[in-house]
């Protein structure tokens, strides 16, 4: 082998950096995920007739439902109004989740 190999440990200082800044993020990944239980996104749908309120862990957390906008003879339309309000606080909360998570990971999101 060539003199100037190896030196033993894959550069010593910079593993040890590394596994520093791999903790601290660990860190700050699980205080964000304990922080996002109490944030909520609030969606609706039929302008404001059906509101859905979720949380960061994409947990629905209440629904409205306007009295003027329940017809028996139209049950479907509450179907959908209910349907479009969920899809949407779910799609808000993915939203927060990987915004606050592109601010832990500074770009290395692929990895995580």
């Amino acid at each position: 082998m060539a003199r100037g190999g190896f030196s033993g440990g894959f550069g010593g200082g910079n593993m040890n950096n590394l596994m520093r800044q791999a903790q601290k993020m660990q860190k700050d990944m699980e205080k964000m995920q304990a922080e996002l239980q109490d944030k909520e996104v609030e969606a609706t749908a039929g302008g404001g007739a059906v509101k859905v309120i979720a949380t960061g862990k994409k947990e629905i957390k209440e629904i409205t439902i306007s009295p003027d906008v329940v017809d028996p003879d139209d049950v479907e339309m509450l179907q959908d109004l209910i349907l479009a309000a969920v899809n949407e606080a779910i799609r808000m909360a993915d939203e927060m989740v990987n915004s606050q998570m592109s601010k832990i990971t500074g770009g290395l999101g692929g990895l995580f």
